[in-house]
């Protein structure tokens, strides 16, 4: 009994030696900040670690409220128009904090920048238009706009700004942030969305157009945590309140243009701004390989196993009963449809964030080519063979068994080797939600224009779909009967 009270006692701590776990979302500011709370906190002895690059505010937000991540860095301006309801647009921080305690979130004093939205053009372009402001775009319809994906639907994004100043421009294409700048910069689009401490902006050389209406709000850098953290790391939180004002705009500005336009690594430069040592993490490429690789095969094997559990019994069900074969063929195609990102968001409420929100969208992903496949192949098997084989006193199961399935053989892996490869690629999106595998050094190759990272998950993806393809061929050579074989060359 006595053991037993000591263990219950130990509990609290137990569940807290898990390091504490930051986020950040997809572009360097977010990553370098949240370096900085890791070193720092690392620092205090208290142990962290840094999910890097989870994708946007609403998958950043939504594991935040559900306890995939203890903390991220964050903007005001954001919480009043995205993720508050019924707060002014220049709320301050202490009228958020109230709004925040319910939820179970802390938020930190400004860490000492701003880092605003605004609109930009090529100064020369912008010159030539004798464009300053905001409102003057009002005059030119004829502009093309490119703004990053996230700016295209938030409400301070360009709904509003559109509303506000009563733009006429129709020609307006969402883009990823990162690669607007060299779009911009090679005439492809006119104006594009900012943020103030972007290190592209002098080196691009773009006007940032006043915002004369005051449309945009404020959108002080804070650190958002999890309240909790205030009684189960009292040391972590004590790190993140003690960064507020250390940052300034020209400081913030230069880390990212250290980043960016560099090649420095963000935890070698949060470290240079702590005065610290950064941590030995540079794997070399194998190891990075191999990791990447470890993840990437775990995600496509569970998710693809998983599937062949339910998809080949709904195909010889769908072969078996035509009406219920097309409602499930035609829901299965539905699920086919979902855009890839979309389908890995809708599980993170279920799953939280990591690898399990990514197999089961990978799994609902495999279903369609098994079971077409598998219906295709059990209803195309000759209705003389059947009956030959139902002529020989064999039970339905005995014939699905020694028949059927053999029969429909090749048809059941060509569908099991497509939903292989296609999982192969749609996996290297399971990045932006902290899944890991080929997707993280594409996704930061793509945030930091670095050809050789795109390439160090770009290419391993397409030896590994090659590589699964030949295992299920020579998988189909071994199952599928001689005969039928012979049958097949002749």
């Amino acid at each position: 009994m006595k053991r037993l009270l000591m263990l219950l006692a130990l509990l609290p701590a137990l569940s807290w030696a898990t390091p504490v776990r930051i986020g950040s979302k997809q572009f360097t500011e977010s990553v370098v900040l949240g370096e900085v709370a890791r070193l720092d906190a690392q620092q205090a002895g208290v142990d962290a670690t840094h999910q890097r690059e989870l994708g946007g505010t609403r998958i950043l937000w939504s594991a935040l409220q559900h306890g995939d991540i203890d903390a991220y860095p964050e903007y005001t301006g954001t919480l009043t128009q995205e993720l508050l309801k019924n707060v002014a647009p220049n709320a301050d921080i202490a009228t958020l904090r109230e709004k925040l305690k319910p939820l179970g979130i802390g938020i930190t004093d400004s860490l000492g920048f701003s880092d605003t939205y605004a609109i930009g053009m090529l100064e020369t372009a912008a010159a030539k238009l004798d464009i300053t402001r905001l409102s003057d775009l009002a005059k030119h319809p004829e502009l093309r706009f490119g703004f990053s994906n996230e700016f295209m639907d938030r409400q301070d994004g360009w709904p509003g700004i559109r509303a506000s100043y009563a733009l006429p421009q129709t020609q307006v294409r969402g883009l990823d942030h990162t690669l607007s700048y060299r779009a911009v910069a090679d005439h492809a689009v006119d104006a594009i969305d900012l943020y103030s401490t972007d290190a592209e902006i002098p080196y691009y050389h773009l006007r940032v157009l006043e915002d004369d209406r005051r449309y945009f709000p404020r959108y002080d850098a804070v650190f958002l945590y999890r309240l909790s953290l205030e009684q189960s790391a009292p040391d972590f939180v004590d790190v993140l309140r003690r960064l507020a004002g250390r940052i300034d705009v020209k400081t913030m500005q230069q880390m990212n243009a250290e980043v960016k336009l560099k090649g420095a690594k963000e935890t070698d430069v949060a470290a240079r701004f702590l005065g610290v040592r950064a941590d030995d993490d540079r794997a070399g490429l194998a190891t990075r390989l191999l990791q990447r690789t470890v993840e990437h095969v775990k995600l496509v094997a569970l998710s693809l196993g998983m599937a062949l559990l339910l998809a080949i019994p709904l195909g010889i069900l769908a072969a078996r009963w035509t009406r219920l074969g097309q409602l499930v063929i035609a829901l299965t195609g539905v699920l086919q449809t979902i855009p890839s990102l979309a389908m890995f968001v809708f599980m993170i409420p279920l799953f939280g964030i990591g690898t399990w929100p990514a197999i089961a969208a990978l799994f609902l992903y495999s279903l369609l080519p098994i079971v077409r496949n598998t219906h295709a192949g059990l209803i195309g098997i000759p209705h003389e063979l059947r009956e030959s084989a139902a002529a020989l006193g064999l039970s339905g199961a005995a014939r699905l068994r020694h028949v059927e399935l053999p029969m429909a053989m090749r048809s059941i892996l060509a569908g099991i080797k497509t939903a292989a490869v296609i999982n192969v690629g749609t996996a290297t999106l399971a990045a932006l939600i902290g899944a890991g595998g080929y997707g993280q050094p594409i996704l930061t190759g793509i945030r930091l224009d670095n050809v050789g990272l795109i390439l160090e998950g770009a290419v391993p993806s397409a030896v590994l779909a090659l590589l699964v393809q030949a295992i299920f061929e020579g998988v189909e050579r071994w199952l599928t009967p001689r005969g039928l074989r012979i049958q097949a060359r002749q």
